[in-house]
């Protein structure tokens, strides 16, 4: 994928510069260097912007130049305008996702058009949407991303020609785009590459009615196994599906009707199912939470746009495609679930709900099955060995079970850095007023003008906990996660004798409070602290606090918290703390007794620089929950590159989140679609390179979200 090039050529050059022929002032001439001596490298701070010299402002100019190229022809295609600003009060509003008169007016500037009421509104289609309050901004606006569509507006207006031949591509800014771009869902993207497989391969491979779908070379279609029902999962199976092979799809929780009557029972009753929670269930730990869609792996890639629009084909609001952040809720994502399943059924799907994978199947060193017991059964007793081609194992990292069965058949498991922390929540309204100022009013719990508020802030600091001076010095990150605007604080524990959680909020996301995650990264070198070794050393990590804050919390799911005020000043809170969102009850702890001590000083040093950014983030009414420990996988399962092969065990597929491969809903997506067009590949479901379709996968490597 370009995006994928781009940041790769971008790598290189960051850590492999090219030598430099400039010299500072009165430096040795190189001649002076013997071939044995290393010339001392010069390090200067990046200059950017208007500091840059006019020599690299020229330089830059051409570059840029180079890298749009001469437009053959500017009345083809279609013209993309960036970065196009309609203050507040011009705008609609967030939910308006149409060409409004004030966006007209910046068009017409970009276009250099006189007249913006004679530009009409048919020919424009708004890509994207999103709301900038920066403090830096004279005021707070909406920000587009608008297409020209050329031939219809010269259709309908004319007196544009003239401007549109005048229009330079600029970076950043303006872009031409010559050849329209289809973007589908992965149905459809599936389908077209059946056709273009009928069209270029002979039709002898082609089974009678089969509507251009392929045989499996032999006297069966192939049987494969996905294990675990989250976004991974669930394209994976789509994916498979849809390209004819035999999909048993296995998950240990419930289908989301019953998994939310289960979490109903967990809420109000205290009553926790092992197997049918916040964590495990149709849809995976994601169906519960604030159904986040943003990913660092190209909002506009190919493969993004196919997952977007299946969901949008399920059911998911069509705003998604647009807006800048775009999220579900929970309300909005079991609806789209039950459609998804619903269709994978029709392909002829097996769907096993409250099933648990005990163990593999393994004959020399390959993987031909699954044995699998009621997820209710805990003797394990009463089981079934079921045989298949291929397993795809796409479990979420809550899944620790499953990684204590694969070290059993000595898989290669390695351990992987993530984030620990708490949870800190504030009154909504208190976030609204920091980053809105005058504006929070417009917000009106999610039902306003502008979207309810968020944050997202990093620091880092020394690993020793104190406020990072020196840029080279070891450091840590310190960063909010999983931040929930009109949100809800909710267990995530999976196990009764340990304590975590996690937030969650509905679409109109009209909660009176805001939480996130305040985490610190953790690494082998803070489990070697503890004396946790091994493949598993992150995942003993992290049991450890979890433990402690059940014990803290007194038990029964009761979580510990503290002031943010008191928890500077390391003191215990008085009895009566502002209230919190969590509804199975919490109970005051001094939360300094929680983690070592380098980790409270790193998060206690991030909280005041986060304060310094966002003034008034320190609040009597804010108050940290523990604990937080799921952020990411804590092991990584190594696979082939190019196959997604265990590197361990053939015939065994690990994706997503648990594997270690992907972090949040739509890079948890992205890999379970590329993972089933590997295993199609590799079954010789279809000969076609669908890849060519959606660009070369990320691979093997960690997809970035």
């Amino acid at each position: 994928m370009a995006t994928s090039l781009l940041r790769s050529e971008f790598l290189s050059f960051t850590l492999h510069p090219p030598n430099s022929n400039l010299r500072p002032p009165n430096s040795a001439p190189r001649h002076l260097y013997s071939r044995s001596q290393t010339v001392p490298q010069i390090r200067c701070a990046k200059r950017t912007g208007k500091q840059r010299y006019p020599s690299e402002k020229k330089k830059l100019k051409l570059k840029h130049k180079q890298a749009l190229g001469d437009v053959e022809n500017k009345f083809e295609g279609l013209w993309r305008l960036s970065k196009l600003g309609v203050s507040v009060h011009s705008d609609p509003g967030k939910d308006f996702l149409g060409v409004s008169d004030g966006l007209l007016q910046e068009i017409a500037k970009a276009l250099e058009f006189p007249v913006a009421s004679m530009l009409p509104p048919e020919a424009f289609s708004v890509v994207r949407k999103s709301f900038d309050a920066r403090k830096v901004l004279k005021e707070p606006k909406f920000v587009y991303t608008v297409d020209v569509d050329v031939s219809k507006l010269l259709s309908l207006e004319p007196r544009t020609w003239d401007f549109i031949s005048r229009l330079e591509p600029k970076v950043g800014l303006v872009e031409h785009m010559p050849h329209v771009r289809a973007s589908g869902d992965l149905i459809s993207i599936i389908h077209d590459s059946k056709k273009i497989s009928n069209g270029a391969l002979s039709t002898k491979n082609i089974s009678p009615g089969s509507k251009g779908s392929y045989k499996y070379p032999t006297s069966r279609k192939p049987k494969v196994a996905v294990v675990g029902s989250g976004p991974s999962g669930l394209f994976a199976s789509l994916a498979l599906a849809e390209l004819g092979a035999d999909v048993t799809l296995i998950e240990r929780g419930q289908a989301v009707e019953q998994r939310g009557r289960d979490i109903g029972a967990l809420v109000v009753r205290c009553i926790l199912e092992l197997e049918s929670n916040f964590c495990f269930g149709e849809g995976g730990a994601g169906t519960w939470s604030d159904g986040k869609l943003v990913t660092r792996i190209g909002r506009n890639s190919d493969s993004v746009l196919a997952v977007m629009n299946t969901l949008v084909h399920f059911g998911a609001p069509r705003n998604i495609l647009v807006n800048g952040k775009p999220h579900l809720g929970t309300d909005k994502l079991i609806p789209l679930l039950r459609n998804f399943r619903l269709h994978l059924q029709r392909l002829g799907v097996t769907i096993k709900f409250g099933t648990r994978v005990d163990d593999l199947l393994v004959e020399d060193a390959r993987v031909v099955g699954v044995k699998v017991s009621d997820s209710k059964d805990k003797s394990q007793q009463d089981f079934q060995k079921l045989e298949y081609d291929a397993v795809i194992l796409a479990v979420g990292h809550s899944a620790r079970d499953i990684y204590q069965m694969l070290l059993s058949h000595n898989m290669n498991l390695v351990p992987k850095d993530f984030a620990v922390g708490l949870r800190i929540e504030h009154p909504q309204e208190l976030i609204n007023s920091i980053q809105y100022s005058g504006l929070a009013s417009e917000v009106h719990n999610g039902r306003g003008k502008v979207p309810v508020a968020d944050y997202k802030v990093v620091k880092y600091v020394s690993e020793d906990g104190d406020a990072l001076v020196n840029l080279g010095a070891r450091s840590r990150s310190c960063y909010s996660f999983c931040m929930c605007p009109g949100g809800q604080v909710v267990l995530t524990s999976t196990n009764p004798s340990e304590l975590c959680i996690n937030g969650m909020s509905f679409s109109r996301r009209s909660s009176r409070w805001a939480n996130a995650a305040l985490v610190v990264n953790v690494s082998t070198k803070d489990f070697d602290a503890l004396n946790f070794h091994g493949p598993l050393a992150g995942v003993e990590f992290q049991r450890e606090f979890e433990r402690r804050a059940a014990t803290m919390g007194g038990g029964n799911f009761v979580v510990p918290v503290q002031t943010v005020t008191d928890f500077l000043e390391n003191k215990l809170s008085a009895a009566s703390v502002p209230p919190s969102s969590y509804r199975l009850g919490v109970k005051v702890a001094n939360l300094h007794e929680l983690f070592p001590a380098h980790i409270t000083d790193a998060l206690k040093h991030s909280i005041s620089m986060f304060d310094k950014e966002l003034p008034g983030f320190i609040s009597e009414a804010a108050l940290l929950h523990g604990v937080e420990t799921r952020t990411s996988s804590p092991v990584q399962i190594p696979r082939d590159n190019d196959t997604y092969e265990s590197t361990s065990l053939k015939g065994l597929y690990p994706v997503g989140e648990g594997a270690g491969y992907a972090g949040g809903i739509v890079s948890a997506a992205v890999d379970g679609m590329y993972s089933g067009f590997a295993v199609a590949k590799n079954l010789d479901l279809f000969p076609h390179d669908i890849e060519s379709v959606l660009g070369k996968a990320q691979g093997g490597g960690l997809v970035k979200y």
